[in-house]
């Protein structure tokens, strides 16, 4: 399906292996739920990392990405506004995230896309 807005925000991190059912639990449960509730906020989909084998140039490569983050959240928003509003900002401190999952996640990266083209079938 194609991307339907102009910016996705992607929040990706690693997590202390023993804290990675409750990292999952409260991520469904919990903080998606809080940022979908936010104005502008229209999608979010979760991503877990899988050995990569490719070809590229005519040669079958694997790629190491061992120091990439396990875990993405995408989202798809509005505006980059969406992510200084009070909004997000409560949202993103709601629940269980801020002192039971987040002090365990590490290798955290934020990136804003901003989309020039999309298509599907």
């Amino acid at each position: 399906m194609p991307i339907g807005t102009t910016y996705l925000f992607t929040a990706s991190m690693d997590v202390a292996p023993e804290r990675e059912a409750l990292f999952n639990e409260v991520y469904e449960t919990e903080h998606v739920p809080n940022l979908l509730a936010v104005p502008g906020v229209i999608a979010a989909t979760r991503l877990k990392a899988e050995p990569l084998t490719i070809s590229i140039g005519g040669a079958r490569r694997t790629i190491d990405a061992s120091d990439e983050p396990t875990y993405t959240a995408i989202y798809e928003i509005e505006s980059p506004e969406v992510l200084i509003s009070r909004e997000w900002a409560e949202a993103g401190e709601a629940g269980r995230w801020p002192t039971e999952v987040r002090p365990h996640t590490h290798n955290r990266r934020h990136t804003l896309h901003k989309v020039v083209s999309a298509g599907g079938r």
